[in-house]
């Protein structure tokens, strides 16, 4: 059973910084599945932010987060991080990890094919 499980949010400044973890099970970086990073704020549509390959490195990014965020596989630990620099009020949502072996992680940091999702961790950036 594919179980994704995410921390590392919190209450931050604006300016500050986070990591969040994505810890898998269920299956292992090796069996291909791709891993994106999603957010959901209140009262706006889920929207993808970053993913990762850890089968062949790629890794993209939405222009909000381009240059600040940073997306990285520990294939050891079947752990994905996404670390976030120089935060944002507009970057306070709810973070999502996600996976599927039906998932391909490209530009357009769709959810199509995604089955799996963690219970989400809650950031939250204050001016």
């Amino acid at each position: 059973e594919v179980q994704l499980v995410e921390s590392g949010g919190g209450l931050v400044q604006a300016g500050g910084s986070l990591r969040l973890s994505c810890a898998a099970s269920g299956f292992t970086f090796d069996d291909d599945y791709d891993i994106g990073w999603f957010r959901q704020a209140p009262g706006k549509k889920r929207e993808g932010i970053s993913c990762i390959s850890p089968v062949d490195g790629r890794t993209y990014y939405a222009e909000a987060v381009k240059g600040r965020f940073t997306i990285s596989s520990d294939k050891a630990k079947n752990t994905v991080y996404l670390q976030m620099n120089v935060l944002k009020p507009e970057d306070t949502a709810v973070y999502y990890c996600a996976a599927d072996e039906h998932y391909y992680c490209s530009e357009y940091l769709s959810d199509q094919y995604v089955e799996h999702w963690g219970q989400g961790t809650t950031v939250t950036v204050s001016t």
